[in-house]
């Protein structure tokens, strides 16, 4: 039987926490920059915890299970 591939998109979007958690960036970080305010920006540079109803799909593209 052939081994599974690592989706490659999802590793460079994806990390693991030490809990075994997935971890992901925030949408809106990217560009259009000035028109968002200092406060806003600050808070989009921070990781986030991937939902619940997401880490299924999230875990089979990183080969997980």
């Amino acid at each position: 039987m052939l081994k599974q591939k690592t989706n490659s998109g999802s590793k460079k979007r994806f990390a693991l926490t030490g809990s075994g958690k997935i971890k992901r960036k925030h949408a809106y970080h990217s560009h259009i920059l000035t028109k968002k305010t200092k406060k806003r920006k600050r808070n989009l540079d921070h990781f986030a915890i991937l939902d619940q109803a997401n880490q299924k799909q999230v875990k089979d593209l990183l080969c997980m299970r």
